[in-house]
């Protein structure tokens, strides 16, 4: 039998998460057979001269899982080992995003298979431009909005929207959001997913009537979530004592500890923009050079997995120390099922990803609307209204899963699922 991390697919995971939710709420078959698969797909292939004559082909990927509640919305991953399946996960798991903090639009997902870490910026540009070009007749502002995700940025998001506006022949700056401040991007736009993630763990620490300034974490990831999330987590008083970061001159990561807690101005400075951090620098100003893995093996009260899917498994799971309170998954699927079942069983308070990391989404709305009404909004208002949005949808999911004896994960996919259900059945759909 082959071991769970040989054998692990997302999408299988996300249609499992779903069955136990349409079980709980008895969704009829239709619905089901609905919302379990994709409403459509695209597969395509991107070719591009590359800069020094020769052309290479790239594959390219667009799944929008759910419509019913409003135009889909997902980000762009740029990634060597982006799968299909994975993008379809990602896709429902929008969905259901979307749906639990309870704004108008639906879920997708999209990505090219590469490494933007060994293409130069006019190659990405060509590669922005050329994923836009296959999709342009089935995206826009009033359909599937996309966004940045992993190793995609404000660039490159610019970069797409200026390929659509030049393709439909019209300004549409609500087509894409995670632009530019100054193009048609929203202030606090970097900080949302990062802070949305605090402010769940900020509701959850009140509710378990733990102090922030009395615990510690340890993060996986040094991308855009991480640091934010590890920046007001700082400002609440806690301590972060170790970060997990990729090394891509090594080709795979390290942990960094430091028992005093990490400096997050200082790592800044040492890590490139993907979120890589100088391991010989990092040891120069003291921090300890451990495994990949160590970060989850911390003696602190608070886990943030802020980096990819498929990290904490029924294989690694017991390396968590006893001490851990509460997972806070920043990234998107960060815990298999069988691990989230041995956690929850060790009394462990999971904040599912699609609560936690939703963040981003709720800023991108917040995006999508200001640049459709071209009037924005100071940093200020816009982080008062993340904060309000996270902290209604924590309660709602947090009342309940009390109320009904449920885990925060059950609560907030029956509440997600049945919205969504909901909506496909006032349409007619089923």
């Amino acid at each position: 039998m082959k071991s769970e991390k040989y054998s692990y697919n997302p999408f299988e995971t996300a249609q499992k998460q779903f069955d136990r939710a349409a079980d709980m709420l008895e969704l009829d078959q239709a619905t089901r057979d609905l919302l379990r698969s994709p409403m459509h797909e695209y597969h395509f292939t991107i070719p591009i001269r590359m800069d020094d004559g020769n052309v290479k082909v790239f594959r390219g990927f667009r799944v929008q899982h759910n419509d019913a509640r409003g135009p889909a919305k997902g980000g762009i991953r740029f990634h060597p080992l982006e799968t299909i399946d994975t993008i379809r996960a990602l896709s429902m798991w929008m969905t259901w995003k979307t749906s639990v903090v309870d704004i108008p639009l639906g879920g997708a997902k999209g990505g090219v298979i590469c490494d933007p870490h060994h293409l130069s910026p006019h190659e990405q540009e060509r590669l922005c431009r050329g994923w836009v070009r296959q999709l342009v007749k089935n995206i826009g502002p009033f359909s599937d909005i996309p966004a940045p995700d992993i190793m995609t940025n404000a660039q490159h998001m610019l970069w797409m929207l200026d390929e659509y506006e030049v393709l439909v022949g019209d300004k549409y700056p609500g087509f894409i959001t995670g632009k530019p401040v100054g193009m048609g991007g929203s202030q606090g736009r970097m900080e949302a997913t990062g802070y949305g993630a605090i402010i769940t763990l900020r509701e959850a620490l009140k509710e378990l009537n733990i102090k922030p300034e009395s615990t510690t974490a340890s993060v996986q990831g040094f991308g855009n979530v991480a640091r934010n999330a590890i920046e007001l987590y700082h400002r609440m008083g806690g301590k972060v004592i170790c970060v997990s970061s990729w090394n891509e001159k090594d080709h795979c990561a390290y942990s960094y500890r430091k028992k005093e807690g990490v400096d997050l101005q200082e790592l800044q400075t040492i890590s490139d923009h993907f979120g890589g951090i100088d391991k010989i620098k990092a040891q120069e100003l003291g921090y300890e050079l451990l495994p990949a893995e160590a970060w989850l093996e911390q003696e602190v009260d608070i886990l943030i997995p802020a980096a990819i899917e498929n990290q904490i498994t029924a294989e690694n799971v017991n390396r968590i120390n006893k001490k851990v309170k509460i997972v806070v998954e920043g990234a998107n699927g960060p815990t298999t099922n069988e691990a989230n079942s041995i956690l929850e069983k060790t009394g462990v308070f999971i904040i599912p990803d699609f609560l936690a990391n939703a963040g981003g989404v709720v800023c991108s709305y917040f995006e999508q609307v200001q640049s459709n009404m071209n009037y924005f909004w100071e940093k200020d208002e816009v982080l008062a209204k993340l904060d309000a949005k996270m902290t209604a949808a924590y309660i709602a999911v947090s009342d309940f899963a009390r109320f009904n004896n449920l885990s925060m994960r059950e609560s907030a996919y029956v509440i997600s699922v049945n919205r969504v259900a909901q909506a496909c059945r006032d349409r007619g759909w089923v």
